[in-house]
């Protein structure tokens, strides 16, 4: 059995899209970024998730030997770690800052079974194009950008900030999925559609 370790709806369309059947089962605990380089930021705070939520689930019979997978995803502008706008003048402030200019998008993966584990990062370069104050306001006024890494999102209204990406365009979403399909195959988890046992 997958478990997924967060409430995340991009996370959650991503890993249905590619075919995976699994249950979402968030952690509760506060995100907390520590004071380390973005990527190995990124990756321990996706492991907290999962530790958490795999510890949670000791001793049930259910989850025994389920695989939990967990991400976390950073938004950088040259020194700044950009996570989740606090309010409104937050999210201002980070969209006025990345307009006109390329900032990274880096997500962090780790998953887990019993005492195995795995974890990896994705980098992915993101240009926004020069906003005018009006398209922020008008952004921020339909409150997608605050439950996001760097106050906005490449699959919705955000899409249209957006000048043009180099790499991975699902890590931007929160979950790169070629690079996690890999991981999750060395833990025995596959997409329903690649199942050896069916035929053509």
């Amino acid at each position: 059995m997958l478990i997924l370790a967060s409430n995340s709806p991009r996370r959650h369309e991503i890993l249905s899209g590619a075919g995976y059947e699994f249950e979402v089962i968030p952690a509760k605990g506060e995100e907390v970024l520590p004071d380390l380089p973005p990527e190995r930021a990124a990756v321990e705070i996706a492991k907290a998730k999962a530790l958490e939520v795999r510890k949670s689930l000791c001793g049930s019979e259910k989850y025994r030997g389920c695989v939990v997978l967990a991400a976390d995803t950073i938004v950088v502008l040259q020194d700044e770690i950009m996570g989740k706008p606090r309010d409104k003048a937050d999210a201002s402030r980070m969209l006025t800052a990345l307009s006109g200019v390329s900032h990274t998008v880096i997500t962090g993966v780790f998953v887990t079974q019993n005492e195995k584990s795995r974890s990896f990062y994705k980098r992915t370069s993101v240009e926004f194009h020069k906003l005018q104050k009006h398209e922020i306001n008008a952004y921020i006024a339909t409150a997608e950008p605050f439950d996001k890494a760097g106050a906005y999102g490449i699959q919705e209204k955000g899409a249209l900030l957006v000048k043009g990406i180099r790499g991975d365009y699902f890590n931007v979403m929160g979950l790169p999925i070629a690079m996690t399909s890999r991981v999750l195959r060395d833990f025995g988890v596959t997409p329903t559609w690649q199942n050896p046992t069916l035929q053509v």
